[in-house]
């Protein structure tokens, strides 16, 4: 989201026209480097991308200023690409005065996203104010519909959902919207935040209006900007967490969880539940301790190989703001490579956001054909008669490549049956159709067929892509390649697929458009190891066997705070450290030079469901009361999380966000792994929970400066009512 806050922004403000001009396709590029939108934007949020028609790649954001000092939002700004890497700003899909009836006027539009629904590109954009009632947070869900990406967009003028008034008061924010489409052929919304959580809702089949009732998949107070597509045959619902907009303590990061169903319920690896009180969630992206924090709001898209990719923002902790301090956070849109390891989405195979250069995503092939000229030289009639019309390749029979291919390969094409009985591709001896209901791949004498989703209107354009891994045949049909397959058939080949990649129709003319074989990626087997847990030192730890070790110090004694049967047992304060207060009692030791981790394990019976805000207990890294990193098991709201809270002085005040770990049970086991970056000498301290002391959860890294020395030590505190006590079993520490 990144919406909360927005100062002066949300008034309608001048914006450009859409240009008409496409540029053409470039050359890939070998290397990027982050953020991909510093060419065309300063910031960038909530990022969603598709591949238009025309094939080349277009990016929607938030409705916010571009450039630092322009002061001026854009209403959902569009910027275009040939190669996911250098983008040009296009315009903002909508006019100054261009508004659904139901938006108030001073209404600001949010986290776009982008899909192909029924034959035409449909955009679902949050509006921020309506007129249904006098309050100026009123969300509802609107829709918008062009013929390309790049627009004209002109807006539905009935809300896809209709703001929903809170039992708490105010209205549910009903914002973030992600539409998906599954392989029955049935349309579905995702939607929600904080205030509200997360539900699903299906959609009528022109996809503008919500029908039937709507199903929470993910509990409130800890999810929102939802991105849902099907992998490996399970529904993956990636949602963000914490804030999204602190400044230089932004911990927003991205979790995922899986399911059977598009309705759920999803959980995460652990099997935890992403709806219940103790919410799982698995880490996919989050902070590392490089320049990028605040690392969410994500879109997920494959490039021409088969890689998947993950758009997001983040904020970049040296220049987190805009304009000016505490105004717009700035969030531009960085690009990663999502790998899947052992089943699960993580990025960069879990070393998250990069910063350096990285081997750019491919968006050209050794077969590339746009069909922007009516020349076929590269390509020989077999049979039939092929020609170009309007940018698209239109024929009966078969049209081949003269590229030979061979090896692991993914070839793809855009098309669209026009009198065909069915059409498709053909890999040397192997070939996949579309058409009699079925998606179908044969080789020799074998064949698989799965069906289409009946009632599928084969006369829209569609995305056909097949990848051969050895002898390994997968094909999908989706609507705009967007992890939304409509149908998916697998076919063990009897001999390699090699040789060049044909065209075919059956019984009629076919169209295709953005067609491609490219080698198909090398998968990511290993993940980046966690930190590295060796032997306890001793003489730096406490069992709490025999009082409290003279090593302690206090800042701000609690005598309530006493070592019995083994546990140091300390009643939760009705106190806290965040901001200007600082009266809540810190219990410190100094800890050993270079890289260790320090490891506690507490008992915290903060029950589920109620609201108990903010009791919690947990570590803390130390410097002072306006510079910690806090990782306890806490109550927030009606859910019980592991929070990873950072303060920093900024601008002349205290500035706390934080971080979502691993899922606390009553007793949880908490981590910080330190480490001194080389070249800084930064104090980099990456946290870890578990629910068992076995199985850990890794997630953020925050920073503390080089001509700091962080103290180790731990809290219990949030509030004292109803009264609860907080059991540490030890405070270890591991080289």
């Amino acid at each position: 989201m990144g919406h909360l806050h927005r100062g002066g922004v949300l008034a309608a403000v001048f914006t450009l026209l859409l240009t008409t001009a496409a540029p053409a396709p470039a050359a890939a590029a070998d290397r990027y480097h982050n953020p991909v939108s510093a060419g065309f934007a300063d910031t960038f949020a909530d990022p969603a991308v598709v591949r238009g028609d025309d094939g080349l790649w277009y990016a929607f954001g938030t409705s916010d200023p571009l450039r630092e000092g322009e002061r001026q939002a854009h209403r959902v700004p569009i910027a275009r690409s040939a190669d996911l890497v250098d983008w040009t700003y296009v315009g903002d899909a909508f006019a100054p005065d261009q508004r659904p009836s139901f938006a108030a006027p001073g209404a600001a539009f949010w986290a776009p996203d982008v899909r192909r629904v029924a034959g035409r590109w449909v955009m679902y954009v949050t509006v921020t104010d309506t007129t249904v009632s006098g309050d100026t947070f009123d969300t509802a869900i609107g829709a918008a519909t062009a013929p390309t990406p790049a627009g004209p967009w002109t807006f539905a003028d009935t809300p896809v959902l209709a703001p929903r008034p809170g039992g708490g008061g105010g209205y549910l924010w009903t914002i973030d919207p992600s539409q998906f489409t599954d392989s029955d052929g049935r349309s579905y919304l995702y939607y929600g935040s904080y205030y509200g959580g997360i539900s699903v809702t299906e959609l009528s089949a022109d996809g503008l209006h919500a029908v039937g009732a709507p199903t929470l998949v993910a509990i409130d107070n800890k999810f929102e900007g939802s991105y849902v597509l099907r992998h490996d045959g399970w529904y993956w619902l990636f949602a963000s967490t914490a804030n999204c907009c602190a400044g230089p303590a932004t911990g927003y990061s991205v979790q995922v969880g899986r399911a059977r169903d598009p309705r759920g319920p999803f959980v995460d690896r652990d099997g935890q539940r992403l709806d219940a009180s103790r919410a799982g969630g698995t880490p996919v992206l989050t902070q590392n301790g490089n320049r990028w924090i605040g690392t969410g709001h994500n879109a997920v898209l494959t490039d021409l190989s088969g890689q998947d990719w993950i758009a997001y923002h983040a904020i970049d902790r040296a220049d987190p703001y805009l304009d000016e301090p505490f105004g717009i956070n700035e969030r531009p849109m960085l690009l990663d490579r999502l790998d899947w390891v052992d089943g699960w989405p993580t990025v960069n195979a879990g070393a998250g956001p990069s910063e350096g250069p990285r081997p750019a995503p491919v968006t050209t092939g050794r077969v590339d054909a746009r069909f922007d000229t009516a020349d076929l030289h590269g390509w020989r009639g077999e049979s039939g008669d092929w020609r170009v019309t309007g940018g698209v390749l239109a024929g009966t029979g078969t049209l081949t490549s003269r590229t030979g291919l061979g090896g692991d390969v993914r070839a793809e094409a855009d098309l669209r049956l026009t009198g065909a009985d069915a059409a498709g591709l053909r890999l040397g001896p192997a070939q996949v159709t579309v058409g009699g209901g079925r998606l179908t791949a044969r080789q020799g004498g074998a064949t698989a067929s799965v069906p289409l989703p009946a009632g599928l209107d084969l006369t829209d354009r569609h995305n056909l892509a097949v990848e051969v891994r050895g002898r390994q045949l997968v094909a999908e049909l989706s609507p705009a390649r967007l992890g939304d397959q409509l149908a998916v058939v697998t076919l063990t080949l009897t001999r390699p697929a090699a040789g060049p990649l044909a065209l075919r129709t059956e019984g009629g003319p076919a169209e295709f458009d953005n067609v491609s074989a490219a080698r198909l990626y090398r998968p990511v087997r290993h993940p980046v190891a966690p930190p590295r847990v060796g032997p306890v030192l001793p003489g730096w730890s406490d069992e709490f066997t025999d009082g409290l070790d003279p090593a302690w110090q206090w800042i701000r004694p609690n005598p309530a705070a006493t070592v019995t049967g083994g546990a140091l047992r300390w009643p939760v304060e009705s106190t806290d450290l965040v901001g200007t207060g600082n009266t809540a009692g810190v219990l410190l030791r100094d800890a050993p030079t270079g890289d260790y981790v320090a490891e506690t394990k507490v008992t915290l019976d903060l029950g589920e469901e109620s609201i108990r805000n903010y009791q919690q207990a947990g570590l803390v890294a130390y410097v002072d009361d306006d510079r910690f990193a806090r990782l306890a098991q806490v109550a927030i709201w009606n859910t019980r999380q592991v929070e990873y809270g950072y303060e920093l002085p900024f601008a002349g005040q205290p500035v706390y966000g934080g971080s979502i770990v691993g899922t606390p049970a009553t007793t949880t086991w908490l981590r910080l792994a330190h480490h001194v970056d080389p070249v800084t000498g930064e104090h980099e301290f990456r946290a870890g929970s578990s629910r068992d002391g076995t199985h850990w959860t890794w997630g953020a890294v925050w920073t503390f400066p080089a001509d700091t020395t962080p103290r180790i030590g731990l809290v219990a505190h949030g509030g004292a009512s109803p009264a609860v006590t907080a059991e540490f079993d030890y405070l270890r520490f591991h080289r």
